[in-house]
Protein backbone atom coordinates (compact mmCIF):
# COMPACT_ATOMS: atom_id res chain seq x y z
CA UNK A 1 0.00 0.00 0.00
CA UNK A 2 1.98 2.85 1.21
CA UNK A 3 5.51 3.32 1.22
CA UNK A 4 7.40 6.13 3.45
CA UNK A 5 9.56 8.25 1.37
CA UNK A 6 12.85 7.22 2.87
CA UNK A 7 12.35 3.65 1.69
CA UNK A 8 11.90 4.85 -2.23
CA UNK A 9 14.40 7.34 -1.61
CA UNK A 10 17.05 5.03 -1.10
CA UNK A 11 15.82 2.93 -4.28
CA UNK A 12 15.99 6.49 -6.28
CA UNK A 13 20.06 7.02 -5.41
CA UNK A 14 20.72 3.71 -6.39
CA UNK A 15 21.84 5.00 -10.40
CA UNK A 16 18.14 6.35 -11.63
CA UNK A 17 19.23 10.20 -13.06
CA UNK A 18 16.74 12.04 -13.76
CA UNK A 19 15.84 14.18 -16.97
CA UNK A 20 13.24 16.23 -18.76
CA UNK A 21 12.55 17.13 -21.70
CA UNK A 22 13.86 20.81 -23.27
CA UNK A 23 10.52 22.53 -23.25
CA UNK A 24 9.58 21.01 -19.67
CA UNK A 25 12.82 22.71 -18.48
CA UNK A 26 12.64 25.96 -20.30
CA UNK A 27 8.76 26.23 -18.74
CA UNK A 28 9.82 25.75 -15.16
CA UNK A 29 13.07 27.21 -15.48
CA UNK A 30 12.16 30.37 -17.11
CA UNK A 31 8.23 30.47 -17.21
CA UNK A 32 6.85 29.33 -13.40
CA UNK A 33 9.52 31.93 -11.58
CA UNK A 34 7.33 34.30 -13.60
CA UNK A 35 4.21 33.55 -13.07
CA UNK A 36 1.64 36.08 -11.81
CA UNK A 37 -0.20 34.05 -9.45
CA UNK A 38 -1.03 30.53 -8.08
CA UNK A 39 -3.27 29.46 -11.09
CA UNK A 40 -1.29 30.26 -14.02
CA UNK A 41 2.26 28.91 -11.65
CA UNK A 42 0.17 25.38 -11.41
CA UNK A 43 -0.94 25.64 -14.96
CA UNK A 44 2.50 25.58 -15.60
CA UNK A 45 3.29 23.01 -13.87
CA UNK A 46 0.12 20.66 -14.89
CA UNK A 47 1.50 21.01 -18.21
CA UNK A 48 4.64 19.98 -17.39
CA UNK A 49 2.85 17.00 -15.37
CA UNK A 50 1.20 16.20 -18.53
CA UNK A 51 3.66 16.36 -20.78
CA UNK A 52 6.03 13.95 -18.78
CA UNK A 53 3.34 11.64 -17.36
CA UNK A 54 0.14 11.81 -19.64
CA UNK A 55 -3.47 11.70 -18.80
CA UNK A 56 -4.24 12.37 -14.83
CA UNK A 57 -5.25 14.72 -12.28
CA UNK A 58 -3.24 17.35 -10.35
CA UNK A 59 -4.87 18.95 -7.24
CA UNK A 60 -3.38 20.99 -4.73
CA UNK A 61 -4.85 20.18 -0.73
CA UNK A 62 -4.17 23.12 1.82
CA UNK A 63 -4.07 21.75 5.34
CA UNK A 64 -6.51 23.30 7.47
CA UNK A 65 -5.59 21.97 11.10
CA UNK A 66 -7.98 22.07 14.21
CA UNK A 67 -7.65 25.13 16.25
CA UNK A 68 -7.25 23.91 20.35
CA UNK A 69 -10.93 25.07 20.61
CA UNK A 70 -12.05 22.30 18.38
CA UNK A 71 -8.96 20.14 18.35
CA UNK A 72 -9.55 16.47 17.82
CA UNK A 73 -9.14 13.53 15.28
CA UNK A 74 -10.57 15.56 12.27
CA UNK A 75 -8.20 17.58 9.87
CA UNK A 76 -9.75 19.60 6.99
CA UNK A 77 -8.33 19.55 3.48
CA UNK A 78 -8.82 22.44 1.38
CA UNK A 79 -8.47 22.14 -2.11
CA UNK A 80 -6.83 25.47 -3.56
CA UNK A 81 -6.02 24.21 -7.37
CA UNK A 82 -7.29 21.81 -9.75
CA UNK A 83 -6.41 20.53 -12.85
CA UNK A 84 -9.79 19.02 -13.32
CA UNK A 85 -11.85 21.08 -11.54
CA UNK A 86 -15.14 19.78 -13.19
CA UNK A 87 -14.86 16.15 -11.15
CA UNK A 88 -12.72 18.03 -8.51
CA UNK A 89 -13.62 21.56 -7.95
CA UNK A 90 -11.55 24.39 -6.64
CA UNK A 91 -12.35 25.23 -2.66
CA UNK A 92 -13.95 21.51 -2.39
CA UNK A 93 -13.25 19.99 0.84
CA UNK A 94 -12.39 16.75 2.82
CA UNK A 95 -12.58 15.92 6.42
CA UNK A 96 -10.11 13.73 7.63
CA UNK A 97 -9.72 11.57 10.71
CA UNK A 98 -6.48 10.12 11.88
CA UNK A 99 -5.67 7.13 9.63
CA UNK A 100 -2.24 5.67 8.37
CA UNK A 101 -2.88 7.55 4.88
CA UNK A 102 -3.00 11.22 7.43
CA UNK A 103 -0.18 10.24 10.04
CA UNK A 104 2.11 9.36 6.93
CA UNK A 105 0.98 12.32 4.97
CA UNK A 106 0.25 15.11 7.54
CA UNK A 107 1.83 14.51 10.70
CA UNK A 108 5.25 12.90 9.91
CA UNK A 109 5.49 14.22 6.59
CA UNK A 110 6.24 11.48 4.22
CA UNK A 111 5.34 11.08 0.64
CA UNK A 112 1.92 8.86 -0.17
CA UNK A 113 2.17 6.60 -2.86
CA UNK A 114 -0.94 4.09 -3.65
CA UNK A 115 -0.86 1.82 -6.46
CA UNK A 116 -3.71 0.00 -7.92
CA UNK A 117 -7.63 -0.03 -6.97
CA UNK A 118 -7.20 -2.12 -3.34
CA UNK A 119 -4.92 0.71 -2.24
CA UNK A 120 -7.21 3.79 -3.55
CA UNK A 121 -9.81 2.19 -2.10
CA UNK A 122 -8.17 1.81 1.07
CA UNK A 123 -7.57 5.59 1.45
CA UNK A 124 -9.93 7.63 -0.68
CA UNK A 125 -13.56 8.22 0.01
CA UNK A 126 -14.07 9.47 -3.44
CA UNK A 127 -12.30 6.43 -5.21
CA UNK A 128 -15.69 5.07 -7.35
CA UNK A 129 -14.54 9.12 -8.91
CA UNK A 130 -11.15 8.24 -9.20
CA UNK A 131 -11.90 5.16 -10.87
CA UNK A 132 -14.32 7.04 -13.17
CA UNK A 133 -11.52 8.74 -14.67
CA UNK A 134 -9.35 5.95 -15.19
CA UNK A 135 -7.22 6.78 -12.44
CA UNK A 136 -5.06 4.11 -10.65
CA UNK A 137 -2.23 5.19 -8.35
CA UNK A 138 -1.59 8.85 -6.64
CA UNK A 139 1.50 9.97 -5.34
CA UNK A 140 0.72 12.55 -2.50
CA UNK A 141 3.56 15.06 -1.68
CA UNK A 142 3.61 16.96 1.33
CA UNK A 143 4.66 20.75 1.26
CA UNK A 144 6.15 21.53 4.34
CA UNK A 145 7.64 24.59 6.21
CA UNK A 146 11.26 24.95 7.62
CA UNK A 147 9.49 23.84 10.72
CA UNK A 148 8.24 20.38 9.78
CA UNK A 149 5.50 21.17 9.58
CA UNK A 150 2.32 20.17 6.26
CA UNK A 151 0.73 23.08 4.94
CA UNK A 152 -0.55 21.98 1.60
CA UNK A 153 -0.73 18.96 -0.28
CA UNK A 154 0.81 18.18 -3.71
CA UNK A 155 -1.33 15.31 -5.20
CA UNK A 156 -0.79 13.91 -8.66
CA UNK A 157 -2.94 10.33 -10.06
CA UNK A 158 -2.45 8.77 -12.96
CA UNK A 159 -3.28 6.23 -15.39
CA UNK A 160 -1.05 3.93 -14.79
CA UNK A 161 -1.51 1.49 -11.57
CA UNK A 162 1.97 1.74 -10.78
CA UNK A 163 4.77 4.36 -10.62
CA UNK A 164 8.23 3.73 -12.15
CA UNK A 165 11.09 4.95 -10.38
CA UNK A 166 11.65 7.62 -12.60
CA UNK A 167 7.81 9.43 -12.87
CA UNK A 168 7.65 9.63 -8.94
CA UNK A 169 11.50 11.62 -8.96
CA UNK A 170 9.62 13.88 -11.69
CA UNK A 171 6.22 14.19 -9.64
CA UNK A 172 8.44 15.57 -6.46
CA UNK A 173 10.62 18.06 -8.73
CA UNK A 174 7.44 19.13 -9.21
CA UNK A 175 6.83 19.18 -5.78
CA UNK A 176 9.58 20.94 -5.03
CA UNK A 177 8.55 23.82 -7.65
CA UNK A 178 5.34 24.29 -6.78
CA UNK A 179 5.81 24.62 -3.14
CA UNK A 180 7.36 28.56 -2.95
CA UNK A 181 4.03 29.87 -4.90
CA UNK A 182 1.81 27.39 -2.49
CA UNK A 183 3.51 28.46 0.08
CA UNK A 184 3.38 32.33 -0.74
CA UNK A 185 -0.96 31.92 -1.74
CA UNK A 186 -1.12 30.20 1.59
CA UNK A 187 0.90 32.74 3.96
CA UNK A 188 -1.39 35.56 1.84
CA UNK A 189 -4.90 33.70 2.88
CA UNK A 190 -5.58 33.88 -0.16
CA UNK A 191 -8.94 32.19 -1.27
Amino acid sequence: MARSSASWASRVSEGHDLTLPPAAVLALCRELPRAPDLAAALQIVERVRQQLLGDGLLTVNQVQWPTQADAGEVIDLQRIWSSRPVEYPVAGRKRKTLTPWTRQLLLAGEIFIGEGQAALQQVFDDHRLIDSMGLQAVLNVPLVRADGSCFATFNVLGTRAQWSTREKQQIELLAALALPVVSAHVERGAD
